[in-house]
């Protein structure tokens, strides 16, 4: 699209950064925002200030609280962790101790990966005995397995909300050298080719769930709200699963 010119900004993880990123391009005119924001309640008003300058805002991953945006582009979390805690439940048969290392809770998706869990192991005897906010980060993930390994002979599984927190939980478990990393299955988020996929590949993970990223259809939609065109206010992605059985042909969707 050389009828494009693309502004690129990276906020290093921090939301103050990203606030002032977006006024940043409001005070320049742009003709289009797409953001993904780090958290919904910070990013919420620079985006509804974007909206009310005239600048359309495509919200691609993550959610804003309220509705003052053009569109949402993302997966459905609810429905990722909703099928992982039906997998886990059906994997363990309909019993056993878990860990549960979670994304950043101030975030939608990890507050979502949660809500949905917690639905697909419903009327189960699947009990969390350790949880733990990892912030998305292997090393925190990593940590927290650490200590949960310490505190409890008996692990089944690990239920992480992205695919470096799961790879973070196994690392633990081997380092621990007990050979637990061999018994406990480890179940991950986001299926990335070289992470998600590779690990599931690698006999790490025993399963990781598609969160797909949305970049191809947030410039398609980009191109269409700047033609004019009339957009849906939410475009859901859908999602795969990758295990042993399956990673050579693709996954298999849900």
């Amino acid at each position: 699209h050389p009828e494009l010119q693309v502004i690129y900004r990276d906020a290093q993880n921090k939301s103050e950064t990203q606030q002032a990123q977006v006024r940043e391009f409001i005070q320049q005119h742009v003709n289009l925002i797409i953001i993904s924001p780090k958290e919904a309640r910070p990013l919420t008003a620079p985006v509804a200030e974007a909206m009310d300058a005239g600048i359309p805002v495509i919200v691609l991953d993550r959610k804003v609280e309220g509705d003052k945006f053009t569109c949402f582009i993302g997966g459905d979390n609810v429905k990722i962790g909703r099928e992982a805690g039906k997998f886990l439940s059906k994997l363990l048969g309909g019993k056993g101790d878990i860990v549960e290392l979670k994304g950043l809770m101030t975030s939608t998706p990890a507050q979502e990966r949660h809500d949905g869990f917690m639905q697909g192991i419903q009327g189960s005897q699947i009990h969390i005995i350790f949880d733990a906010d990892c912030q998305w980060l292997q090393p925190n993930a990593q940590r927290e397995m650490a200590s949960a390994l310490a505190r409890f002979p008996h692990i089944d599984a690990v239920y992480a909300h992205n695919d470096p927190s799961a790879n973070g939980a196994y690392q633990a478990a081997l380092q621990e050298g007990k050979g637990r990393e061999k018994q406990i299955k480890f179940i991950g988020i986001d299926a990335l080719p070289t992470e998600g996929v590779r690990l599931v590949k690698d006999g790490i993970l025993t399963a990781t769930f598609q969160y797909p990223t949305g970049g191809k259809e947030a410039i398609d939609t980009a191109i269409k709200i700047l033609n004019k065109q009339p957009v849906p206010k939410v475009i859901t992605l859908g999602t795969r699963i990758y295990t042993k059985d399956n990673v050579d042909r693709g996954g298999d969707p849900l």
